[in-house]
């Protein structure tokens, strides 16, 4: 059974940076397509951004294209999410997980507040 780990949110003012990171237990992790998700206050978790096995694919949710880079290091089974020009619409707990395919259980996430 597959866990996560996230670290790396914060508090950030408007046009910040920050770099999310999951740290993912499991054999066989470079096979796995990884994902980013996010929920806001009063709303459903979405997904931010999935990249397959290999790096070979990105997608991102329209809001984040062009400012969030989702990577893995399948050495270190670690899944990375960089987020530039941060904006308050951002602020959410992150979570990562499987993309594409029916979720594992959820890690307790990481929380990114975009305020000045």
């Amino acid at each position: 059974q597959v866990q996560f780990v996230e670290s790396g949110g914060g508090l950030v003012q408007p046009g910040g940076s920050l770099r999310l990171s999951c740290a993912c237990s499991g054999s066989q992790f470079s096979l796995i397509p990884m994902g980013w998700y996010r929920q806001a206050p009063g709303k459903q978790r979405e997904l931010v951004a999935g990249i397959t096995a290999n790096s070979y694919y990105t997608n991102y949710e329209a809001s984040v294209k062009g400012r969030f880079t989702i990577s893995r290091d399948d050495a270190s089974h670690t899944v990375y999410l960089q987020m530039n020009s941060l904006k308050p619409d951002d602020t959410a707990v992150y979570y990562c997980n499987l993309y594409g395919v029916r979720p594992a259980d959820w890690g307790q996430g990481t929380q990114v507040t975009v305020s000045s």
